[in-house]
C-alpha cells in the first residue's frame, strides 16, 4: 500500500489507465522499466515552460502559447508523453492536419528508399538507381535494341517483363524507383519477358498499420542480437537527439539512410521549426508542383498582399495553376487539391470542411480574365510576359539553349587535337576492338540519326554511306554491285522470295535448309537465305504483325493488335462432369485477320483508287468490305505420324475471302468499287481462320468451338476498323455473307433436319412431294431470324401440340441455329450432285426402269458396270466412290450423252436424254458464272423458260423417277436460282469452290509439318496455309514460278507434279 501511496503521489502519477496491464504485476513492472527513458525527459507539472526551454537550449515559440491557450495544460502533455490517446485534450483540427503531414512525409521518404519492383533497400543493391516513370538511356536502349525491343520508356519494358502496369503510380503509394538488380532482369529478359522469379510486392496506402511506417516484428521479441528501437509515432512525442543528421530516414538501430537531396557535411543542431514552415515543407513533398507552378514574387508589379493572396493556391502558396473553387469559396490548383485530398481526405485545407474532388468547379469568368492578365518578369530576359504565355515564353529560352548547345558540341567534334605519343595508325590497320574504340563517337551519331529519321535502320544509313563514298571515288563498279544487293537484285535473293518458293514448293524446314546449304557450298554464294530471316519475313505477312484500332471497341474481344494463332479451346466452358473437350483446334482471332488480309491488299486498293480517279486525301472513310465466309468438313486426313490424345481424324476447316472493296467518297452519292477478287473460287484467296479436329455431324462441338468466332463477327458489324492504308489513316466496315456451305453444313448450323428430311430445302418451307408436284413456282422464305424463331417453338412447345404437329409447324428446325449463313445455293455442290442424279437417270435408262417395277439389286449393279464401261472406254473416265467436281465436269456435256445413249435401246428415250442434257447445259453457265449478267445475258434471260422446260421434262418422260420425290439441288436449281441472281448479281462467285479445293493443301502442308505433336502440327498447317494465300508472295511467285518448278524437280520429282496438279485440283 505504501509502495502504491507514492506512485500516485508522486509527479508522474497521470499515466493513462489503459496502459496499464490489468493481469499482473509483472507485467506492470516490464512496462515501467521500459518506458523508463522515455519518462525521464518527459516535463512535470512544477517545471515551467521557460525552464524547460532555458534548460535545452531552445528559443522560445510564439506557436506554443496557441497551444496552451488551446486547453493543452501541463497535465495533458504529460498524458501525451505517456502515451494517452485523447486527441481531443491536445489537438485541434489543425494540428491533426499537420500531423498526419508529417505521418505521410514519413512514410514517402521510406518509399523513396525501396525498390518498386521487389522491395528491398536500395542501399543494399550495389548500382546506379532508375528511375521508374523515366525514359531509357542510352546504355540501356541500346542493349535491349540489340535484342529486338524497341521500347524508348521503362514503364513499357517494366509492363512486359514484371507484368506490372506502373504508369498510374502515385508517389504516397509507391516508391519512385528501382534498383540494378531488376534493371539486370529486364535486361537479361531483352524486355520482353523475365527469366528469373521476382515478386512484386503489393504496395498499400498510407495508414495506422502501415508495415513501413510500424514494423510487424515486434519491440520486446527477442532474436539473439540487441533489442530494436519502435519507430515512434506521429501521435507521440519523439524523443530529440543533440546532432541531426540532416533529412536521413531511421531504418532500425544505428542504421540510416539519405534521401534523395543535397548532403549535409557535419553535425547540425536541431532546433524548433516553425509549425507554418514545417506544413508547407510537407506540404511541398506531397504537391511536387515546385517545377510546373509559378511563385508569386516573378509579379512585376508592386501589389497589395491581399490582392495577391487572391490569386494564390491556399495548398501550395503559388499561383493558380487550372484553378477550382470549393463549396466554401477557397481557391485551389487543380492538380494540388487532387493530390492533397487523395493523400490527407476530402476536406478543405483551408476551413476543413467536406470538399469531395466532385464538388470543385471552375471559378467565375471575371476572376480567370483577372489573373490572366497579370504580368509576369522573365529572370532570364527580364520582359514582362503575361501569365497565360509565360510558360511558353519560357519554353522557347531553354529550345534556344539546347540548340546553342548543340552547336557547341558539333564544332568541339570538328577540332583535331594532337595528343602526341606514336604516329596514328590506319583505321584498316587496327583489331576489331580497336576499330571499335576509334569509331564509337561516329557510331552513336549515326545511331541517332538511324533512331530519328529512319526508323532505327542503321544498316541501311551506313550502307547509304558507303555507296554515296563509291560514288565520290568514281568507283562505279562495285558502287552498282552494293546497290544491286541492297535493292535485292544481287546474287543473294530476298527473304521474301525465298519465303515464297519455300511455301509453294512445299518445303519443310530440313529441306530448305539442306538446300541452303548445298547452294552455298557449291556456287560459293549466299543465293538463298538462312531459315531466321525466312522468319522475320512470316511475320510481316501473318496476323498480329500491324496495328489497328475499332470504333468502337468491340464487345468481349481484347483490344491487344498482336494476338498471333490462338488455341481455339480458349473460351471452352467446362460442362458439369468436366469432361475433356475431345478436339484439337487453332485459329485466327477473325478481326487480327482481316486486317492482315487487308494490309495484304494494300497495294491493290490504292492501284484502284488511282485507276478510279479518287483522290487519295478525300478517300478516309466509307470503305466498305464484303467478305466471303466458307465452312466445310475435309474428311478423313489420317496420318501414321503425330502423337496426342486420341481425336476424331476429320477436320472442319472455316476460312473466308475478300470478294470486293468498296469506297463511298466525301461528295459522291453512290459506292464506286476499287477492288474485285478476279478468282473468287481460288485456293490462292481462300484464307484459313480456323482448323480443328472433330466432325462436321457433331454439333455440340463444332457450336462450342466456332461459338468466339461467331460472337467475333457480330460485333464487327456494329463496328468499323480504323487502319492505316497508304500511309493514311481509313476506317473500314465490314459485311459478312455465309455462302461457302454445302447443304449437308447449312442444315447444321441452321439447326435444321439431315437431308433426308421431308422438308427437302433449306431456303423455303417446302415439303418434297410439294417441291415434285410443283417445281418451279417457289420463293425464299427462310432465315436466321425465322429460324431461331422456330427453334425457340420447338424447346417451348406454347401451343402443347403434338411431335407431328410441333414439327409441322417449325418446318424441320430440331436444333438451335448458332451461326448465320445466306439464303442462297452453293454452285459447287450444286453441280455436284445434279451430276450425280444424272448418273443415277443414266443408269436407269440404260435399264429401261420406266418399264420396269421395282428392279433388283443385281440388276442395277449390272447397269452400273455398264455404264461406267462404257465411260472408261469412251471418255477415259474412271470410276469414282464419289461424285467430285471434276467427274462432274466431264459427265454433264453433251458428248458423255452421246456416249450413254449407244447404251440406251430406245431411240425415244434417247432424244428425250439428248434434250434433257441440252436445256440443262444451257441452264448451267447461270449458277456457276461469276458474273452472268455479263457473262452469259442469253442464258440468264431464258433461264426461267428452260427452267420450265426442264420440270416439263421430268414430270412427263422421267415420271417414274420424280413421282412425289426430288433431290435437293434439282429443286433449288429450278426454282430459285433467278430470285438468288436478282438479289445478290451472281452464284457462282460466291461458291466454297475455294474452300474445297484447299482440302489438297491441307494434306500437302501436313505432309510438310510433320511433328510429334498434333497442336503444333496444326498450328505450322494453319500458318503455312495462310502464307499460301498471301498476295505479296504471289507475286514473288509470278516472277519465279519457272525457276521454283525446276528447283522443285531436281530436290522431289514427285512432289513436282503433285506441285504441278495444283493449278486445277480435285474438289471432293
Amino acid at each position: 500500500m505504501a509502495e502504491e501511496s507514492l506512485e500516485t503521489d508522486g509527479p508522474r502519477s497521470s499515466m493513462p489507465a489503459e496502459l496499464r496491464h490489468p493481469h499482473s504485476q509483472y507485467s506492470q513492472w516490464k512496462f515501467k522499466l521500459f518506458r523508463l527513458r522515455s519518462m525521464e525527459k518527459a516535463p512535470v507539472p512544477r517545471e515551467t515552460r521557460h525552464e524547460k526551454e532555458a534548460s535545452l537550449g531552445i528559443p522560445p515559440a510564439a506557436d506554443l502559447n496557441k497551444e496552451l491557450d488551446n486547453g493543452m495544460g501541463p497535465g495533458s502533455v504529460m498524458k501525451l508523453c505517456l502515451g494517452g490517446k485523447s486527441k481531443e485534450n491536445v489537438e485541434g483540427p489543425g494540428r491533426r492536419v499537420d500531423m498526419k503531414l508529417q505521418e505521410m512525409d514519413t512514410h514517402m521518404n521510406q518509399l523513396r528508399c525501396l525498390c518498386r519492383l521487389c522491395g528491398m533497400t536500395l542501399r543494399k543493391v550495389k548500382g546506379p538507381v532508375h528511375d521508374v516513370n523515366g525514359d531509357l538511356d542510352e546504355v540501356s536502349k541500346g542493349v535491349l535494341r540489340k535484342m529486338g525491343c524497341k521500347f524508348t520508356h521503362w514503364p513499357d519494358v517494366v509492363l512486359k517483363v514484371f507484368k506490372v502496369d506502373i504508369t498510374e503510380d502515385t508517389e504516397s503509394v509507391h516508391p519512385l524507383s528501382f534498383c540494378h538488380r531488376c534493371w539486370v532482369v529486364a535486361i537479361r529478359g531483352g524486355g520482353v519477358c523475365s527469366f528469373s522469379r521476382t515478386r512484386v510486392p503489393e504496395w498499400k496506402p498510407h495508414s495506422s498499420t502501415c508495415h513501413l511506417c510500424s514494423p510487424r516484428k515486434h519491440s520486446f521479441q527477442r532474436t539473439g542480437r540487441k533489442r530494436r528501437k519502435a519507430i515512434p509515432r506521429a501521435h507521440s512525442l519523439a524523443k530529440r537527439t543533440r546532432r541531426d543528421h540532416g533529412d536521413n530516414i531511421a531504418i532500425g538501430e544505428r542504421r540510416s539512410l539519405r534521401p534523395f537531396g543535397d548532403y549535409h557535411h557535419g553535425p547540425v543542431q536541431r532546433a524548433w521549426r516553425k509549425p507554418s514552415i514545417q506544413r508547407e515543407q510537407w506540404v511541398k513533398n506531397i504537391t511536387h508542383c515546385q517545377k510546373d507552378h509559378l511563385n508569386t514574387q516573378l509579379i512585376s508589379e508592386k501589389l497589395p498582399v491581399d490582392f495577391i493572396f487572391s490569386f494564390t493556391c491556399l495548398v501550395c502558396d503559388h499561383l493558380l495553376s487550372d484553378p477550382v473553387q470549393s463549396p466554401c469559396g477557397h481557391l485551389f490548383c487543380r492538380s494540388c487539391i487532387l493530390k492533397y485530398n487523395h493523400v490527407l481526405g476530402p476536406h478543405c485545407p483551408a476551413c476543413n470542411l467536406s470538399c469531395a474532388v466532385d464538388d470543385l468547379a471552375p471559378p467565375a469568368k471575371a476572376f480567370l480574365s483577372a489573373l490572366y492578365s497579370l504580368s509576369l518578369l522573365c529572370p532570364r530576359c527580364g520582359k514582362q510576359v503575361r501569365i497565360d504565355s509565360f510558360k511558353a515564353h519560357c519554353l522557347g529560352h531553354e529550345l534556344d539553349e539546347q540548340d546553342d548547345k548543340q552547336q557547341s558540341s558539333e564544332l568541339d567534334n570538328y577540332l583535331l587535337t594532337n595528343k602526341g605519343g606514336r604516329p596514328r595508325q590506319h583505321l584498316l590497320s587496327l583489331t576489331r576492338r580497336a576499330q571499335k574504340h576509334r569509331l564509337r563517337d561516329m557510331k552513336n551519331q549515326l545511331k541517332a540519326f538511324a533512331d530519328k529519321e529512319e526508323g532505327g535502320d542503321l544498316k541501311s544509313v551506313c550502307q547509304t554511306l558507303f555507296l554515296l563514298a563509291l560514288r565520290s571515288g568514281n568507283e562505279h563498279r562495285q558502287a552498282d554491285e552494293l546497290e544491286a544487293t541492297m535493292q535485292g537484285r544481287g546474287f543473294s535473293l530476298q527473304p521474301a522470295v525465298c519465303l515464297a518458293i519455300r511455301v509453294n514448293t512445299f518445303l519443310s524446314c530440313s529441306q530448305y535448309h539442306k538446300m541452303y546449304r548445298t547452294v552455298k557450298a557449291t556456287s560459293g554464294r549466299q543465293i538463298f537465305q538462312p531459315l531466321y530471316t525466312l522468319r522475320a519475313a512470316e511475320k510481316e505477312l501473318l496476323p498480329g504483325f500491324h496495328q489497328f484500332e475499332w470504333q468502337p471497341a468491340l464487345k468481349n474481344v481484347s483490344t491487344s493488335c498482336s494476338v498471333g494463332i490462338i488455341n481455339g479451346l480458349s473460351g471452352w466452358a467446362s460442362s458439369v462432369d468436366d469432361f475433356p473437350a475431345d478436339t484439337i483446334t487453332t485459329r485466327f482471332r477473325y478481326d487480327v485477320a482481316l486486317v492482315s488480309a487487308l494490309k495484304d491488299l494494300e497495294e491493290d486498293i490504292m492501284e484502284g483508287l488511282r485507276e478510279s480517279g479518287m483522290e487519295d486525301s478525300a478517300c478516309t472513310s466509307g470503305f466498305s468490305v464484303k467478305i466471303k465466309e466458307s465452312c466445310d468438313g475435309m474428311g478423313d486426313v489420317n496420318e501414321k505420324h503425330g502423337g496426342g490424345p486420341a481425336i476424331p481424324e476429320k477436320v472442319v476447316r472455316f476460312s473466308f475471302t475478300v470478294m470486293s472493296v468498296s469506297v463511298l467518297a466525301d461528295e459522291e452519292e453512290e459506292e464506286v468499287t476499287i477492288f474485285t477478287e478476279p478468282k473468287p473460287n481460288s485456293e490462292l484467296s481462300c484464307k484459313p481462320l480456323c482448323l480443328m479436329f472433330v466432325d462436321e455431324s457433331d454439333h455440340e462441338t463444332l457450336t462450342a468451338v466456332l461459338g468466339p468466332v461467331v460472337a467475333e463477327r457480330n460485333a464487327m458489324k456494329e463496328s468499323r476498323l480504323i487502319l492505316s492504308v497508304g500511309g493514311l489513316h481509313r476506317s473500314f466496315r465490314f459485311h459478312f455473307r455465309g455462302t461457302g456451305y454445302d447443304e449437308k453444313m447449312v442444315r447444321e448450323v441452321e439447326g435444321m433436319e439431315a437431308s433426308g428430311s421431308t422438308y427437302v430445302c433449306t431456303l423455303c418451307d417446302s415439303t418434297r412431294a410439294e417441291a415434285s408436284r410443283n417445281m418451279v413456282l417457289h420463293s425464299i422464305t427462310r432465315s436466321h431470324e425465322e429460324n431461331l424463331d422456330r427453334y425457340e417453338i420447338w424447346r417451348t412447345n406454347p401451343f402443347s401440340e403434338s411431335v407431328d404437329e410441333l414439327r409441322d409447324r417449325v418446318k424441320g428446325i430440331s436444333a438451335k441455329p448458332f451461326m448465320e449463313t445466306q439464303p442462297t445455293m452453293d454452285a459447287l455442290h450444286c453441280d455436284i450432285g445434279n451430276a450425280t442424279e444424272f448418273y443415277k437417270i443414266f443408269q436407269d435408262e440404260i435399264g429401261e426402269v420406266y418399264q420396269k417395277v421395282n428392279p433388283s439389286r443385281v440388276e442395277r449393279r449390272s447397269w452400273r458396270a455398264a455404264l461406267d464401261k462404257q465411260l472408261r472406254k469412251k471418255m477415259k473416265l474412271k470410276p469414282v466412290m464419289r461424285m467430285n467436281g471434276n467427274y462432274a465436269r466431264r459427265l454433264m456435256t453433251q458428248e458423255a450423252v452421246e456416249v450413254i445413249c449407244e447404251l440406251v435401246p430406245s431411240e425415244e428415250r434417247r432424244e428425250a436424254l439428248r434434250e434433257l442434257m441440252r436445256i440443262y447445259i444451257q441452264m448451267k453457265p447461270v449458277w456457276r458464272a461469276t458474273c452472268p449478267a455479263k457473262e452469259c445475258p442469253d442464258q440468264l434471260c431464258r433461264y426461267s423458260f428452260n427452267s420450265q422446260r426442264f420440270a416439263d421434262l421430268l414430270s412427263s418422260t422421267f415420271k417414274y423417277r420424280y413421282n412425289g420425290k426430288i433431290t435437293n439441288y434439282l429443286h433449288k436449281t429450278l426454282a430459285h436460282v433467278p430470285e438468288i441472281i436478282e438479289r445478290d448479281g451472281s452464284i457462282g462467285a460466291w461458291a466454297s469452290e475455294g474452300n474445297e479445293s484447299a482440302n489438297k493443301l491441307f494434306r500437302r502442308f501436313r505432309k510438310m509439318n510433320a511433328r510429334q505433336s498434333k497442336a503444333f502440327e496444326l498450328e505450322d498447317v494453319l500458318k503455312h496455309h495462310w502464307l499460301y494465300t498471301s498476295k505479296y508472295l504471289q507475286k514473288f511467285m509470278e516472277a519465279h514460278k519457272d525457276s521454283a518448278k525446276a528447283l522443285q524437280a531436281t530436290i522431289n520429282p514427285v512432289e513436282s507434279q503433285d506441285f504441278s496438279s495444283l493449278e486445277r485440283p480435285d474438289v471432293n
